[in-house]
């Protein structure tokens, strides 16, 4: 009984630690990026989209606009900090809680997955005005 109780714990640990893991790299990913925007840094911001996004917006200059114009407050704002965090199978849903340079508050909620070489890319970000109805 003890040796499973002892397995068990072990077990959740190692999933808890998966998800701290995963979470923390889908932050990496999602910060880096929401710096590249900052400077303006086309290239780098790109780098993190995964390819489903490349594919849409197939220059890194494109895409930078296109971020630029349908997300105002994710390329410049006065803050962005993360909320909860959900992860599965590779895939993590990362909110976001974003204050734009007029006060607006917004909710952002950033898709990634794992791709085939191990990385984390964003997939996806739906922006949200707080205190909208979906």
């Amino acid at each position: 009984m003890r040796a499973a109780v002892l397995l068990l714990a072990i077990l959740l640990g190692f999933t808890t630690a998966s998800l701290a893991d995963d979470v923390a790299d889908a932050q990496g990913v999602i910060r880096a990026q929401e710096q590249a925007f900052g400077r303006g840094d086309a290239v780098t911001a790109y780098s993190h989209a995964a390819p489903e996004i490349k594919a849409l917006f197939p220059e890194a200059d494109i895409f930078l606009q296109m971020v630029r114009q349908a997300y105002p407050p994710v390329f410049h704002h006065r803050s962005f900090e993360f909320g909860e965090a959900r992860s599965d199978g590779g895939r993590v849903a990362q909110r976001v809680n974003i204050i734009d340079d007029d006060g607006e508050v917004w909710e952002a909620m950033y898709m990634l997955e794992q791709q085939s070489d191990g990385s984390l890319k964003i997939t996806g970000c739906s922006l949200l005005k707080a205190g909208q109805a979906v």
